[in-house]
Parts: structure tokens; sequence; C-alpha cells
């Protein structure tokens, strides 16, 4: 590996725990217009997709998703932030990488993601946020990590990306990024990691390399 210039992250499952937070979400919408709360399988798709694809996915005609766009709109999405976690050790992780390494967020969010990092103080710690409002193709296409390419001018092995599914997976290895699995070992990586402050290991070994 590269000496490594730029480390970025996904948002939900990395940054933050944000199950809780997305689940009360997106049921908020379907029991608005009367419908089922989401069965496991509808929530392992809405917790990775953007939200339109997650709309999409929930609302199956063009006329009822059309108004739970127009509803969603109306939806002041700090009101779900108790239930969101961030993740332990992030504050410490990103004050030990800057300035040494630049720091970016590759997420498939879209105009909620800044609202978030606001809130939790958490905007000056990032060089870069790239959401799927960013980008022509969310992830799993790499267009999210290959714009974090082309903005910090590197190559792809002087990067890593920190994510947790089988999308930011796909999406590294398309752009031809390191991967670092991050809390799921069903995922195809060299590096696994349980915890943030693990980062630190794999800079090492990067600047050894």
């Amino acid at each position: 590996m590269d000496t490594i210039k730029v480390v970025a992250f996904d948002c939900d499952g990395v940054l933050f725990d944000t199950e809780q937070a997305n689940r009360a979400y997106y049921n908020h919408i379907l029991t608005y217009f009367k419908r089922p709360v989401m069965t496991a399988e509808q929530f392992d798709y809405v917790h990775t997709h953007t939200l339109g694809e997650a709309l999409a996915f929930l609302f199956d005609d063009e006329g009822s998703l059309e108004a739970a766009h127009a509803y969603r709109q109306t939806m002041d999405y700090r009101s779900f932030l108790p239930y969101m976690e961030m993740e332990p050790h992030l504050v410490r992780l990103l004050e030990k990488l800057r300035p040494r390494c630049k720091t970016a967020i590759a997420t498939n969010r879209s105009d909620s993601m800044n609202r978030l990092l606001a809130d939790f103080n958490l905007s000056a710690f990032f060089d870069l946020v790239v959401t799927s409002a960013d980008i022509e193709r969310p992830k799993p296409h790499p267009d999210a990590l290959l714009k974090i390419l082309t903005y910090f001018k590197i190559e792809p092995g002087q990067a890593i990306f920190i994510g947790d599914s089988e999308l930011d997976e796909m999406a590294a290895r398309s752009a031809g990024v390191p991967f670092v699995a991050y809390r799921n070992p069903t995922l195809s990586s060299p590096y696994h990691i349980q915890s943030l402050r693990e980062v630190e290991n794999i800079l090492t070994q990067g600047s050894e390399g």
C-alpha cells in the first residue's frame, strides 16, 4: 500500500449507528400513508441505498411515490437525531488524522448529511463530503470515490475507504481504493476492524510499506 494521504468514510454504520434513526424515519413515512412498517428485508435495503432508491422501493407506484417525496420534504430530520449515536473513538481518530491526512465522506445520504455533521459538531473535521446528490451514480458505483481522488489529486492507492456494506466494498473495488471493512466479517477485504481506533494501525502499515 502506498503512503495514505486521504482517509474516506461511509456514514451510516461507520461514523454513526443510524439503524434506529433510519428505521424510525422510513416507518414514520409509511405510517403517515397508512402502510405497514418495514419488514427486516425492506430495512436491509433502505439502510444502505439512497433516499430516492429507498422510497421507490417502499412505494411501488408513481402517484404514491410522488406523495411520499412531497411529504418527506416537510419533515425535519433533526427530530430523528436522538435515535443516532456517534461511533466511539471517531472524534479522537479525526483529531489524530489531521493535518497529516485529508479526510472525506462518501455516502449514499443526500440532503441530510451536512445537517447531520453540523448538529454533531463534525463539519470542521472533513475536507470533502460527497453525497448521492453530488454525483451521477451512487454506490455501489465508484463515482463518489473517484470524485474524492480527483479532488485531492491522488492515486487510488493513496486513499483508504472505510465502509460496512457490500455497496461500499463494490464501490471501493471499482475505484481501485483499498477497502477497510468495518464490523462486517462477510465483506471481502484484507483489512477488517471492529473499532475506529484500529485505523491508525492500517495507516502505520501503509507508511512503512
